[in-house]
């Protein structure tokens, strides 16, 4: 077993700074409205190996195609140069009239050229546009070591902290 400190943060949009995205002339995002099951899974193999994401390894393609049937879960993209760079996953739960980031990730050969930090505002400008009452996050132990700080310097605050215990 494996302790791991988990942490939940959040921000209210309507309390933020709307910050001006910082796109590159050959970097943008761009939401995935096919529901490709493919391209998701890709993401979450090939980030998540090296962060521990394991509880979506075991999903079948049928699996996977029910998950984003959900209306409310929209994927959005990032390519560099016409490339694949890196993803998050956004749901929007109506009932509480909030967003939550339920996955964030680049690719290895992206990382470290703060386009982590382009995602993350780009999450804060989709959800600034559905009027919601906050926008929340879980992050761990285990994701990537700016993951804490680019969430606090974007403006997000803890608002629970935990351990926990997973296989290794």
């Amino acid at each position: 077993m494996r302790k791991v400190k988990r942490y939940f943060l959040e921000i209210l949009p309507r309390l933020h700074q709307s910050q001006k995205l910082d796109f590159e002339n050959n970097n943008h995002v761009y939401c995935e409205f096919n529901k490709n099951a493919a391209l998701n899974r890709f993401f979450y193999e090939k980030i998540g190996k090296d962060y521990s994401w394991k509880d979506r390894l075991i999903w079948s393609e049928k699996k996977w195609t029910e998950y984003l049937s959900n209306n409310f879960l929209k994927t959005y993209i990032l390519k560099v140069k016409k490339s694949l760079a890196g993803f998050y996953e956004l749901e929007y739960h109506k009932n509480k009239n909030e967003v939550e980031l339920i996955q964030l990730g680049l690719l290895r050969e992206y990382r470290g050229q703060k386009l982590g930090s382009l995602l993350l505002q780009h999450v804060l400008y989709e959800s600034k546009k559905l009027k919601c009452n906050r926008v929340w996050v879980h992050t761990c132990s285990l994701d990537h070591r700016h993951a804490l700080k680019n969430y606090i310097a974007r403006g997000f605050k803890i608002f629970k902290q935990e351990h926990v215990y997973i296989n290794n």
